[in-house]
């Protein structure tokens, strides 16, 4: 009987290795469903980078869509996804917001200066609170928040044209679609 103890235990585990094998063959590493997916953007008031004496709200931003991105200079992720910004931000159809996350301001500005803006406004978050309740699990991330502030599509991770093409444009579209 104590021969078999072991025995069960090591089967166990290689079943439990297994089943974690053939699941992360089959399942997107990135796919972590939001609960906030057609629920309203938490409420925030945050500073302008360059401005930090203004805030921009939630409400503020009510009356149409827009994307939220979620960077910071220290983002290795984020420099592999800023090209990307630059080329197609101005063609995603949507302004795009910059969310500096837990990021230095001046380091932040002088790598905007470095890489270049493609965002029309920048708010930041330097501590990074407001992010826990968008349910921010790092950067570069992105939210597509409606014209009524309801969240509806979440990114984890850089945007590619891919991405940007296959996801993205059409959850756009359908925002078009619903708009009265």
């Amino acid at each position: 009987m104590s021969r078999l103890v072991p025995f069960f235990a090591f089967l166990l585990l290689v079943a439990l290795f297994g089943f974690g094998i053939w699941w992360n063959t089959r399942h997107d590493q990135r796919e972590v469903p939001s609960p906030l997916i057609n629920k309203p953007a938490p409420a925030y008031a945050l500073p302008k980078l360059d401005e930090p004496a203004q805030t921009v709200t939630r409400e503020a931003m009510l009356g149409k869509p827009y994307l939220i991105n979620v960077f910071a200079s220290w983002c290795i992720a984020c420099g592999e996804e800023h090209p990307v910004l630059m080329s197609e931000g101005q063609r995603i159809g949507v302004p795009l917001v910059g969310y500096n996350y837990k990021d230095e301001p001046d380091e932040a500005k002088a790598w905007l200066a470095r890489h270049g803006n493609p965002y029309g406004l920048i708010i930041a978050d330097r501590e990074g609170r407001t992010a826990i309740d968008f349910g921010v699990y790092g950067a570069p991330e992105t939210f597509l928040v409606d014209a009524k502030g309801v969240i509806r599509y979440k990114r984890i991770g850089p945007l590619t044209p891919e991405v940007i093409e296959r996801e993205l444009k059409p959850a756009i579209a359908a925002l078009r679609k619903e708009a009265p």
